[in-house]
């Protein structure tokens, strides 16, 4: 069997990733260039021209015109961190290089803080690489198929019917060789004709060719542009059905990473940004060694997010 390039690409080992995010004046510098790779621009003027602040635990930048005070971390997810920048970014380094991600559990263990930090640390940066990687859509020939994350609960119904599992909407772009490009994972409110309009208006390129199941609602994407066709499975084996051989795939390696690393896991509340980190990191697989830089981009693209904003799972994006 010939050797899968992207399952032995070298990545970024540890000692690597040390010596380049190995200090604090590292990643500081790491983290301006991402954030002001022209010079220090005032967020309240654009004025260029600055003073340093030295003396607290990120330096700030004084604007010569307005006078206003701005660190690295004001208007990103970090801001009001009172963590060393070389624990965030040992953070984006684990969080971005485990394939099937990382409970805040172990990255607790990692990190030597306590849980509520660890939790809190993880979460910023999944949600940062959701909202970064919403914003893409599939194009040209995409399978998609519909599944439940979640299980039976003990006392409570079985199968569809049950109150904890999460209804999602699992798609995968295919190049012209027939290999996955991207995936589009993401919770719906139920599988009815609305709500997979709705979905593929976020998700999908108008003129891309979608293929399904049988699952009728599915036929809502030609309101939004795309073409649809349509495979009825009538019980055969996954197998047995070349059409939908990648979507299969990574549902398997969606469940199986959910099952092995998140051992308790509110699918009802946070499914979305689980489910958006597989996909960040899923869709930037073929060069491992720039994901923890990639991670740096999302965290600088994406607004400061309260605890408090985390936890009630209801973001304004």
């Amino acid at each position: 069997m010939a050797m899968n390039r992207i399952q032995f690409q070298a990545g970024l080992s540890l000692p690597e990733f040390i010596q380049l995010y190995g200090t604090e004046e590292k990643c500081e510098a790491a983290l301006e260039q991402v954030r002001w790779p022209d010079g220090f621009r005032c967020p309240r003027c654009e004025c260029k021209e600055y003073g340093l602040i030295h003396g607290r635990r990120h330096k700030r930048y004084q604007c010569r015109s307005c006078r206003h005070q701005a660190t690295l971390t004001a208007g990103t997810i970090l801001e009001a961190t009172k963590l060393p920048l070389t624990t965030w970014f040992l953070a984006f380094y684990l969080v971005g290089q485990a394939k099937t991600g990382i409970s805040s559990l172990a990255l607790r263990r990692h990190l030597g803080v306590n849980y509520r930090t660890a939790w809190l640390v993880h979460n910023k940066i999944m949600q940062a690489m959701k909202e970064r990687d919403g914003a893409y859509v599939l194009r040209g020939k995409v399978q998609v198929d519909d599944a439940y994350l979640g299980g039976e609960r003990c006392g409570g119904k079985a199968g569809r019917g049950s109150e904890n599992k999460v209804p999602i909407v699992a798609a995968v772009s295919l190049d012209d060789a027939g290999h996955p490009r991207h995936v589009k994972l993401a919770t719906v409110s139920t599988f009815s004709f609305a709500a997979i309009a709705d979905w593929a208006q976020d998700s999908l390129a108008i003129g891309c060719e979608m293929i399904s199941d049988g699952l009728a609602c599915f036929r809502a994407v030609t309101e939004v542009g795309c073409l649809h066709q349509a495979v009825v499975v009538k019980g055969r084996h996954p197998n047995e059905l070349p059409e939908f051989r990648w979507i299969n795939t990574v549902l398997s390696n969606v469940k199986t990473s959910f099952s092995g690393t998140f051992h308790a896991l509110k699918f009802d509340k946070y499914a979305d940004r689980y489910l958006g980190a597989f996909n960040y990191r899923f869709n930037r697989r073929f060069n491992l060694a720039t994901m923890t830089e990639r991670v740096v981009h999302a965290i600088c693209s994406c607004g400061a997010r309260p605890e408090r904003i985390l936890r009630s799972a209801e973001l304004a994006t």
